[in-house]
């Protein structure tokens, strides 16, 4: 075996295992590092607040002049919501439902005798569009429980920022909110009753007050059983907000989008397909570091037939000329394992300051994803390589029988 070892040390090229070596360590740290990015970021990205959350646009009629004078109705029908749903670029509709009572909230009573109250509008959607994580969203106007509540996340920046700021008030933080229990009265043409109220989550994406959608249809058939509650909005979950088919819908049935709300999906959509095009390189850059690795192997073992030719026709055995170059591979393989990694967690900080910086809810995700992943490549590449090395060493060995 030393003898073996010997001859082909003299001619085996340093260069070409510095190839060999430089071409699969590039190739792991770019997998590795595309992963554990990929895992750290996703929940920033795909977080129902995130950048790469589900499109949403919210539609509804436009309201001119005559309108108001002829009382022109600007709900939508059964129809006319069948045919947004039955159009290729929706994937989903959800009607904003609204409340056929009059509502009012107010807050304080007991022993400070003081309470402030104020008019106020229920409305819901299917729970599946809301942007809220909250784990009590059910109620019935039959039970004695707190009515869940959601408002919007601007509703609490204009107190804030705004009101409070200019009136030397109090600023008010979501959990304090939170904490806040309203006195609500509903009342409508068949009868009227007391509930509690609680604020639960703040919406980002629902400008509305909202209520359960469970809620509101009992209470609308309760309080209201002779109306019918014709939604005036929808929020329509896309497939991509640039369509220009998706535009000319909306320009052709007269409808408009609120909020600039298609103008934040169109960017939101272009940021994917760049995200798409980056991660799409990174791969093709692995697969050609992983092709120079194939071919430096084959290299080597091509430049050296000769001599490995001479070692077994003098009788040594196929396996015994192709250990040394099986022993060096997983020695490479292990050594460029181990460098990939480190540099990986190296690297790690460096985008979790800019991106915690952007996103102050960013943390980093645990790193076992690099261990068990690089393993898993190595010995991957490792098989492949021996299994190279072991067809090339037996090839030369049938050929000179």
């Amino acid at each position: 075996m030393r003898l073996i070892w010997k001859l082909l040390r003299q001619h085996i090229s340093t260069a070409q295992l510095a190839g060999f070596f430089l071409a699969n360590l590039v190739g792991i740290i770019i997998v590795l590092l595309t992963i554990q990015f990929y895992k750290d970021v996703y929940p920033v990205f795909s977080g129902k607040d995130g950048l790469m959350k589900n499109e949403y646009i919210i539609i509804s009629k436009k309201i001119s002049a005559l309108s108001g004078l002829i009382k022109k109705s600007n709900t939508f029908t059964e129809e006319e919501i069948k045919d947004l749903e039955k159009q290729p670029f929706v994937e989903e509709v959800g009607p904003f439902t609204p409340s056929l009572f009059k509502v009012t909230a107010g807050i304080g009573g007991g022993k400070s005798g003081m309470q402030l109250y104020t008019d106020m509008f229920f409305e819901s959607v299917p729970d599946e569009f809301i942007d809220v994580d909250i784990d009590k969203w059910k109620t019935s106007p039959d039970e004695e429980g707190m009515i869940p509540i959601i408002i919007p996340r601007n509703y609490l920046n204009l107190y804030n920022f705004g009101f409070a700021q200019s009136q030397n008030l109090p600023q008010l933080s979501e959990g304090l909110v939170g904490m806040v229990k309203l006195n609500i009265h509903i009342r409508g043409n068949a009868g009227n009753k007391d509930y509690k109220g609680n604020i639960v989550g703040f919406s980002n994406r629902l400008n509305t007050i909202l209520v359960p959608e469970s809620f509101l249809n009992q209470a609308n058939a309760t309080f209201a059983p002779y109306e019918e509650a014709n939604p005036s909005r929808l929020i329509v979950e896309v497939k991509n907000p640039a369509d220009p088919a998706l535009v000319s819908y909306i320009e052709k049935n007269g409808y408009e989008t609120e909020n600039e709300s298609l103008d934040s999906s169109k960017t939101t959509h272009i940021l994917r397909i760049i995200t798409g095009i980056i991660i799409g390189i990174g791969l093709l850059i692995c697969l050609l570091a992983f092709y120079i690795l194939m071919l430096s192997i084959f290299l080597l073992l091509q430049k050296n037939t000769t001599k490995l030719t001479n070692l077994i026709l003098i009788g040594y055995s196929p396996a015994q000329v192709a250990r040394p170059y099986q022993i060096i591979t997983i020695g490479l393989n292990i050594l460029v394992l181990l460098l990939a990694i480190i540099a990986v967690l190296c690297i790690r900080p460096l985008y979790a300051r800019l991106l915690s910086d952007l996103f102050p809810m960013f943390t980093l995700s645990s790193a076992y994803i690099i261990y068990i992943t690089g393993t898993i490549i190595t010995i991957a590449i490792t098989v492949v390589n021996l299994i190279i090395i072991r067809r090339k060493i037996y090839a030369l060995a049938k050929a000179h029988k």
